[in-house]
Formats: C-alpha cells, sequence, structure tokens
C-alpha cells in the first residue's frame, strides 16, 4: 500500500527541487515528491504532515557504532556526572565485573577533571587492586589501567614501547598506566570478548538510539576480523532487525591477513558492504599524539607517526585493484601532509567519489589544501571535537590556532569533497552520535562553554544539512539514499522544529519527532495519522 504524506514542509537535499510538500511512498523507496497541488491521484494511505518539518535521514559518515554500543554499557567518565578522577573511582567501584571480569570506564578528557590530568595506575588501583581495569580516554587513542592489567599484558619498566605507540613512563621508566596508540592493544587484547550474539544484541539497542537521533545509515571506520568479523555481525544484526545500513571500513592489517574483498562483500546495494581500507597516519590532538610540524603547548610533543609512504601506497594499490576507497586517519599538518604528497602523482582511480579521505583533518597547510582540492582527496571532519573538548584543545594548541582547526568553511571555498560525522563515540560528549551537536559546532563555530572557535569558519545550517545527507551519500559511496528523490529510500525524519528558521544555539537540542528508514517509522510514535 502506498503512503501519500501531505501537508509537509519537505527539505529534500535535491539540488533540482530544494523543497517540497508532498511525497509519496511505496514499497520502501520514493515515487513521487513535489508540491502537492501537483500531486498525481494515487491511491493509498494519506498522511497529514501537520505542516511538520521533513528533513533526509542523518547519514554518519565517521563513527565505531560496535565500540559506542559496547560503551554504552560501561562508566561513563565525563560530565555531567563526573568532574573528577574522584568521582570517577566511585562509579568504577560500583560498576558490575561480572560479565567480562573487568572494570571498564569511558571518556575521559583531562581537561574536564579537577585534577587537569589523566587517571594514573595508583589513581586506578584505588578502585580495584583484585581486577584490571580499562578506562578509555575520549579521544580513543589513549587508554588508563591499574597496576592488574599492567600485570595480566606483562607490561613492565624493561617492555619497549611497540611501533606506532607510547608506554608513558615515570621519572624511574616505570610505567604511569597510561598507554597511547598501538600500546594500547598490550592491554586490549586481553580483555575478554563479547559472544557474537551479544554483540548483535546491544547493536539492535544502538540502532534504536541511532533512530532517536534520526540517523539512518552509518559506517563503521575500524572494522576487523579478530576475534570476530564485523561485517558478520552486522549482517546478523540486520537479520534480527538493525534497521541502518552500514558501509564497513577495514583496517589494513585484516585486509592484508584475510580474504575480505569479495564481490559479495563490495556490494553497494547490500544492507551491510566493505567501502574501504583503513589506515593510521598520526593520533589526536586532544591528546597530544597527532603529528604536528609545531610541538603542542608546554612541552616538546610533536605526535607519533603511524603510517608512511610505502604503506599508504601498498593499501592504495589493493583498494584500486577492487574498486574501493582508502582513508586514513589524519590529524596534525605533517600526518595530512603525508598522504596529500604521496598521492598527488598518483591517480585517483574513483570517478564517483574520493578515492582517498582524510579523516579528521583537523589542521592543514595551505598547500594541503590546495593539492587536495586539485587531486580530488575528501575530508571528513568533526566540529564537535571543538565544541566539546575545547579545554585540551586550548591546553595544547592556544586559542589562535584552534579557531583554524576542522575548518569546514574553508574546505568547502577550496571545492574539497566534505562530509561531517560524528566519530562516535570518541568524543568527550555524552550524546556523542547526535548529529544536531556537530550541526551547531560547524554552524556557529562556538564551544558548549562559549569559547569562540573561529566565526570565519561557520557555514549555513543548508550546508550543514547538505553535508550530513547528499554529500555524506556521496562520500561513503551508499546508493539511493541522503536524499528525497524519486527512486530513493524512503529515509527521512520528521521534526517539530524548523531548522532552518530556529536560533543556530539550539540546533543541538533539535530532537526527531519521528524517524523513518525505507518508508516505515523507526522511531517516535507517528500521529501523523493515515486516513483512506
Amino acid at each position: 500500500m502506498m503512503k501519500i504524506i501531505r501537508n509537509a514542509k519537505i527539505y529534500t537535499a535535491d539540488t533540482n527541487q530544494q523543497m517540497a510538500t508532498a511525497m509519496v511512498i511505496k514499497g520502501g523507496k520514493i515515487l513521487w515528491i513535489g508540491q502537492e497541488e501537483n500531486l498525481p491521484a494515487y491511491q493509498g494511505d494519506i498522511i497529514d504532515g501537520q505542516g511538520k518539518v521533513i528533513i533526509p535521514g542523518i547519514i554518519d559518515a565517521h563513527m565505531h557504532p560496535i565500540m559506542l554500543a559496547d560503551v554504552l554499557e560501561q562508566v561513563a567518565c565525563l560530565p555531567p556526572h563526573i568532574h573528577s578522577i574522584e568521582d570517577m573511582l566511585v562509579a568504577l567501584e560500583q560498576y558490575d565485573a561480572s560479565q567480562r571480569g573487568w572494570i571498564l570506564g569511558w571518556g575521559y578528557d583531562e581537561g574536564k577533571l579537577n585534577e587537569r590530568r589523566a587517571p594514573l595506575k595508583e589513581d586506578l588501583d584505588r578502585a580495584s587492586m583484585a581486577l584490571p581495569i580499562i578506562v578509555m580516554r575520549t579521544c580513543g587513542h589513549i587508554i588508563s589501567v591499574n597496576s592488574k592489567a599492567l600485570a595480566i599484558a606483562g607490561i613492565t619498566k624493561d617492555t619497549p614501547d611497540p611501533q606506532g605507540g607510547q608506554i608513558d613512563r615515570d621519572e624511574n621508566g616505570d610505567p604511569t598506566g597510561v598507554l597511547r596508540e598501538n600500546a594500547r592493544n598490550l592491554v586490549l587484547q586481553h580483555l575478554p570478548t563479547l559472544s557474537e550474539d551479544e554483540i548483535v544484541t546491544r547493536l539492535l539497542k544502538l540502532s534504536q538510539t541511532l533512530a532517536s537521533y534520526g540517523v539512518t545509515s552509518i559506517t563503521e571506520l575500524m572494522a576487523t576480523v579478530m576475534p570476530i568479523d564485523y561485517l558478520t555481525l552486522y549482517r546478523k544484526a540486520r537479520e534480527k532487525g538493525f534497521k541502518q545500513r552500514v558501509a564497513t571500513y577495514y583496517i589494513w592489517e585484516a585486509v592484508q591477513n584475510y580474504e575480505l574483498l569479495t564481490a559479495d562483500n563490495l556490494d553497494r546495494s547490500a544492507g551491510a558492504y566493505i567501502g574501504g581500507i583503513k589506515l593510521f597516519s598520526d593520533g589526536s590532538v586532544s591528546g597530544r599524539t597527532a603529528l604536528v610540524s609545531e610541538p603542542f603547548l608546554g612541552g616538546e610533543e610533536r605526535g607519533i607517526a603511524m603510517t608512511s609512504k610505502e604503506e599508504l601506497l601498498a593499501a592504495a594499490a589493493v583498494a584500486k585493484e577492487h574498486g574501493i576507497q582508502l582513508v586514513v586517519h589524519a590529524m596534525g599538518d605533517r600526518a595530512i601532509d603525508l598522504i596529500v604528497d604521496t598521492f598527488y602523482e598518483e591517480t585517483a582511480w574513483l570517478n564517483d567519489a574520493p578515492s582517498v579521505r582524510i579523516e579528521h583533518a583537523a589542521m592543514p597547510t595551505v598547500s594541503a589544501l590546495q593539492k587536495a582540492a586539485k587531486w580530488g582527496i575528501g575530508f571528513v571532519p568533526q566540529p564537535i571535537f571543538l565544541f566539546c573538548e575545547i579545554e585540551s584543545y586550548l591546553e595544547n594548541l592556544g586559542l589562535e590556532k584552534t579557531q583554524t582547526l576542522y575548518g569546514v568553511q574553508t574546505f568547502l571555498q577550496r571545492g574539497i569533497a566534505t562530509a561531517l560525522s560524528s566519530d562516535a563515540p570518541a568524543t568527550s560528549w555524552a550524546e556523542a552520535a547526535n548529529p544536531f551537536v556537530t550541526m551547531q559546532a560547524a554552524v556557529t563555530r562556538m564551544a558548549y562553554d562559549g569559547t569562540d572557535l573561529g566565526a570565519a569558519e561557520r557555514i549555513s545550517v543548508e550546508e550543514a544539512l547538505q553535508l550530513y545527507t547528499a554529500d555524506a551519500k556521496t562520500m561513503i559511496r551508499m546508493e539511493n539514499v541522503g536524499q528525497l528523490k524519486e527512486g530513493y529510500e524512503a529515509n527521512f525524519i520528521v521534526l517539530t522544529d524548523d531548522i532552518l528558521s530556529i536560533s543556530h544555539d539550539q540546533l543541538m537540542h533539535v530532537k526527531p519527532f519521528a524517524t523513518y528508514i525505507e518508508g516505515e517509522c523507526v522511531f517516535g510514535q507517528s500521529t501523523m495519522q493515515a486516513t483512506h
């Protein structure tokens, strides 16, 4: 049965028809869309939109859903409940570790803690000496662990730093409990894994959370095979009712070691597919591991290099062979320059999207901007980082530099293919996956505490919406989503607020009234009653 929606204010994200007032849905796709006075005489359920605003479903071009589903079951070590290491220890002591035998927390940001530092092993030992403890920093690139966890991993004064990683040490050379980048894996590899069924159950719960934010298509930017294959997990979750379509990007090591790039896995019309290969060029700005040319304030750190030109070209050759993207995490200027300079003399292999994507692209140089625009490299920034991690950014870089980061307006003016995203859960905001928070950050360039993030890089609400829908669809190469147009999936959000007319500082408070995926209401109790 067809659904005929009338009396609505529809933003289509289709440049050929930007506004509509009526829409016809059949078989989960849009059969017709336009002005109500031109509505053909279709037969079906007529739904009164009651003048509400409808926008395309949000596409998150860079997130980590399996990690997000997991951490939502852990201790959230960030405001509004945690403001100090002491608060954190109280919460960790109360955590039920019976399922996995480890005490787990996530989301701490030393800039938001009264002590203004990361928790050390001595701190975490006060929560438990008997059970191992892992607390993940907001960026996801750094963890703090207690003595028990260090012992399980066999990390001692004599343990060397792994390639692309760092074990923080005190003045005597003993590990402090803070592990950066690849050093995390020394402990994380010992963490008992959830069963396949447990992960799928958590993903089903996450699907509803994402729908409540209006997110209808997603990506997985750190897919791997061991101990459980991510694509298998998403496919099983979809069989059981996970609603969002998923583009997965596998880490380079997994692609090297397993036969993943089969025709079936690369089918972009499927509900879950492989979109590309992922590498890391550096770490994070807030964690002081981004690869930068000028040292971070108050020290000599210049970040951690995590890849090379040779590795980038080797991964690109495989991506080109299979017609998929190469995506590279890079925040610091040196990390971005490495990627851009590596590919500037090479030839792009995709004609419908960027062959190479730079994830985050926090501080590109003028040269990198010029070369990226000319070559066709895509940028996927997250302005939410500045919005909620402002304390760390100011401490590490200062205000003047911070105001130039994640310069979306500059990217657009340069003609660089761009998409907004959340990187959830890797930022210090309880609702990191909420796209309206990122939109507000990009539009206002104001942090949550009122800090001016650089007005020159503001974009319009219309641009933010486009970067989260149609442009995100192009960035991840997902078919028939991101716009409300004939032949596309009927993925859309019903809002009670008109995001194009409300005060910009209220965008983060926008809540979907209802979310539809393939024409079916997956969130909200729609009062848009159908009549026959």
